[in-house]
């Protein structure tokens, strides 16, 4: 792992600044006076104890963060650093989780780039798995947010809320008074939790569930292409994609600092009274909250084993499982949008990864030695005039140029300027039938599925008709004002800038028009999702 130092500094700053103000004070002044706890008896109107319905959506949002951690953690080393800037060039990232620098001396791709994971770490760990993870993360976020949504309802409902909410600025200083006797190891005497908490922990929990939760929530739509094309303000809001890309990874490692912080002062202060309080609602020693609290972090244990064999043993079951569930919702909240956002031209970035496995096959490389002049562009299925067209002939047809930026499934991303035919002027040329809903691609290239050992096998992608007449879709033959290069998908690639990068097509072969994609490949809807069990949205 390697951090930049000047990001290093940013981030450590904070807690080197309050612990030398700590240490400075106890060496100044002493101990700072601690709040006095409030008195528990008659007439008291604090909430007391832990009702069902919050121990309850305590363990499920431990269950649902768990899995959510080590899914999100596989995703992150599909591209495994982290930048501040939109383009994603090798050296200017400012965490690096891989011990690789990208080479100069040969190509070197994105997927190259990729790392594994662990599957005592990861989910599901162990190779290119990038479609199982987003399918876990994706379904935990979404049990997470139904959870946690419960909570705030139930929260707001009762006095609960009073053992989270700060009602006075008073708070702030009883905070740092043992925030300064924590720090200087002088531990204070432990409030009875189940009446209430000490300031320190009170902001602590508050942050969490009302900071760090909605940061988790809100950084994550900032890396989808349906969405931030459509509101271009959103991922401004962060800064840009990457940087809504780092901070969704730094919510994550605060929540992975409060749950070992958290779990070590429930141990340190009672560990036997805590359990019963948060598993079994009681205020004693007695070992049943422990016992339970155990076989509850072995059904933990027991989900994230199913995880992992579910995702090995199962794929296409976990991934048609997800379209059933995630699908539909991604649907409503991303499919209405469509795209619109352009950039300028001073924001093209000066380096765009390379991705996809360069066409082997004798009729590219005859193409490509000819500098692509007897390319035929073969356009056929439902519709009602069949097309050969040259690259001279597609020019004629109409050009269109736009300044976009490409978001790449592993994460990676960059703004180029794409020239092309639009892809509804193809539509009009060769008029789909009635029952033409979906377009296929298919590539010069092969695809790549790592996950299955599938090497070889033609690359191919569909798009809804719908999604085909986007006026952000294009069969672009120009990239940066220049005839497209050959890494970048020479003769002809496709541009739909409200999906994922892994759906536009590269080395476009021919183009046909179908009913349906359950007929195409294994019917998934292409390589990516037939081989390696990507979803069919690639919205987000």
């Amino acid at each position: 792992m390697r951090i930049r130092r000047s990001t290093m500094l940013l981030l450590a700053a904070p807690l080197v600044l309050l612990l030398t103000a700590a240490y400075g004070q106890w060496a100044i002044a002493g101990l700072p006076a601690l709040p006095v706890p409030p008195t528990i008896g008659n007439g008291t109107t604090e909430p007391s104890g832990f009702p069902a319905w919050l121990r309850i959506t305590h363990y499920v949002n431990f269950l649902f963060l768990i899995l959510l951690i080590r899914s999100g953690l596989q995703i992150l080393m599909d591209h495994p650093r982290l930048y501040w800037n939109v383009h994603c060039t090798p050296g200017t990232e400012w965490l690096r989780l891989t011990p690789i620098k990208v080479p100069k001396d040969r190509l070197w791709t994105a997927k190259d780039d990729s790392r594994y994971l662990s599957p005592w770490i990861g989910l599901p760990g162990y190779r290119h798995t990038i479609g199982m993870a987003r399918h876990w993360h994706f379904l935990s976020v979404l049990f997470w947010v139904g959870n946690g949504s419960i909570f705030f309802l139930l929260l707001f409902s009762t006095d609960q809320w009073k053992r989270l909410v700060p009602r006075s600025w008073q708070i702030v200083p009883d905070a740092w008074a043992v925030f300064v006797h924590y720090a200087t190891f002088h531990l204070p005497p432990e409030p009875n939790g189940f009446y209430h908490y000490n300031a320190l922990q009170q902001l602590a929990y508050f942050g969490v569930v009302f900071i760090l939760a909605p940061l988790a929530i809100f950084s994550g739509p900032s890396m989808s292409p349906t969405l931030t094309n459509r509101f271009t303000w959103y991922p401004k809001l962060p800064g840009n994609r990457q940087i809504g890309r780092s901070l969704h990874f730094l919510v994550m490692c605060a929540f992975v600092v409060f749950l070992v912080g958290h779990v070590t002062m429930v141990a340190i202060a009672g560990f036997t009274r805590n359990m019963n309080h948060i598993v079994v609602g009681t205020n004693d020693t007695r070992l049943t909250g422990l016992y339970f609290g155990l076989v509850g972090m072995g059904v933990i244990i027991a989900v994230n084993a199913m995880a992992n064999w579910m995702a090995w043993r199962h794929p296409r079951l976990l991934q048609h499982v997800a379209k059933a569930i995630v699908s539909p919702v991604m649907r409503f909240l991303l499919d209405r949008p469509a795209p619109r956002a352009e950039f300028r031209r001073e924001d093209i970035s000066p380096f765009l990864w390379a991705n996809g496995k360069l066409p082997t096959c004798k009729a590219w490389k005859s193409l490509e030695a000819n500098q692509f002049k007897e390319y035929r562009l073969k356009v056929s299925g439902l519709v009602e005039h069949p097309a050969e067209l040259s690259l001279d002939e597609l020019r004629t047809l109409g050009k269109k140029m736009q300044i976009t930026l490409h978001h790449c499934i592993q994460g990676w991303s960059g703004i180029a300027a794409w020239s092309g035919l639009p892809m509804a002027e193809l539509i009009q040329l060769v008029r789909p039938g009635p029952t033409a809903t979906a377009v296929v691609f298919y590539s010069f290239g092969e695809g790549v599925a790592i996950h299955e050992g599938v090497v070889g096998s033609r690359y191919y992608d569909t798009l809804s008709l719908e999604n085909a007449l986007n006026s952000q879709t294009l069969l672009a033959y120009e990239m940066n004002y220049q005839p497209l290069n050959n890494l970048h998908g020479a003769p002809l690639r496709l541009r739909v800038e409200n999906q994922l990068g892994f759906k536009m097509v590269k080395w476009i072969e021919s183009i046909e028009f179908v009913e349906d994609v359950q007929s195409i490949g294994k019917g998934e809807g292409g390589f990516a999702e037939d081989h390696e069990y990507f979803g069919e949205l690639a919205s987000i």
